[in-house]
């Protein structure tokens, strides 16, 4: 591929793609940022058969792919770090990891009641 209108169609189309992944990213919509996550590999595998000396486009939205990259990484990281904050309460609800006198580590069980009581 040696078409300069076409390597510059492909980099124009991922700018506007990168744009739309930052505002997904920014918004929380997962769905937008899956759906976009086809479009953008298959364009950056477009991107990637171009000869060298069409790859210069590219170096025009490097700074966007990076930034992506952050924001992504950034969005990864706060979703593992609810996730692993949503088991820890789980665990508490069931259990409880206190210290007793001797030091030593004690596990309380809770007893969760799930039964109605009647009364009159």
């Amino acid at each position: 591929m040696s078409d300069d209108s076409s390597a510059q169609a492909l980099v124009d189309e991922l700018d506007v793609l990168l744009d739309a992944e930052r505002q997904a990213v920014l918004s929380g919509n997962l769905d937008e940022m899956a759906r976009l996550l086809e479009r953008k590999e298959a364009l950056i595998d477009l991107l990637g058969q171009l000869d060298a000396e069409d790859s210069a486009v590219i170096s025009d939205i490097q700074d966007k792919l990076s930034r992506n990259q952050l924001l992504l990484d950034g969005a990864l990281q706060g979703i593992r770090r609810a996730s692993a904050r949503l088991a820890a309460v789980r665990k508490v609800r069931r259990s409880l990891e206190t210290y007793g006198e001797d030091g030593q580590k004690k596990t309380i069980d809770a007893q969760v009641a799930r039964q109605l009581e009647k009364r009159a």
